[in-house]
């Protein structure tokens, strides 16, 4: 993520196709990322019902088309004052023009709609999404309620992936390193930590 830009350059599927290749990129610190998870008991192949029931958008600032209907210049003035950048709710809109001017907006993909989607009846669909920043002292979740607690019906019985899901999501840096030296007369921050004292024979004191 980049400032006020949700879908930044570096992005990381969890499942490729030729369709939906991506460039390879590293992690790197003070990044921002969007983690965004989805699993259905279904076959994973969600589908619109009803553009009706779409309430969310995004300006496509990248896009531009010269409006026929009045209603949807309106409403697309409307959106470029208050909500240039990120996603808004229709709800937010003037109400009697909304639903029509948003459509023309859409088709001629000025917004960016982000519809409710469906598994077949019967099955499930979970979706969870928070933003993680990369500190120097380890990754940081910021938004997003805590998990709810679920009993698993099956067991991971895989060595690597048990290690890989006991690691937290925040680590703290270990401290001991050397303080910068600087001018005569100037405080230490005291919240430094204390750089370990040496004993005369060479060895650390233990606490």
């Amino acid at each position: 993520m980049k400032h006020f830009v949700i879908d930044g350059n570096k992005v990381v599927l969890s499942l490729s196709n030729p369709d939906t290749r991506v460039d390879e990129a590293e992690f790197e610190e003070n990044e921002v990322y969007a983690i965004d998870i989805v699993t259905s008991t279904g076959d994973g192949k969600p589908k619109l019902l009803d553009e009706k029931q779409t309430t969310i958008y995004k300006r496509a600032v990248d896009k531009s088309y010269h409006l026929k209907m009045k209603a949807s210049r309106f409403i697309f003035s409307e959106i470029s004052q208050k909500f240039p950048i990120m996603p808004f709710s229709a709800r937010a809109l003037e109400e009697k023009r909304a639903r029509l001017g948003l459509v023309e907006c859409v088709n001629h993909e000025l917004l960016q709609p982000y519809p409710v989607l469906h598994e077949k009846p019967g099955d499930y669909v979970a979706h969870i999404k928070f933003t993680v920043l990369l500190m120097p002292n380890g990754s940081d979740r910021i938004t997003s309620h805590p998990l709810q607690e679920l009993q698993p019906t099956k067991t991971v019985d895989d060595p690597d992936i048990k290690a890989w899901l006991a690691l937290g999501t925040k680590t703290k840096k270990k401290g001991g390193g050397k303080k910068k030296k600087g001018k005569k007369g100037d405080k230490a921050d005291e919240s430094a930590e204390a750089e370990p004292m040496e004993s005369t024979n060479g060895a650390t004191p233990q606490d």
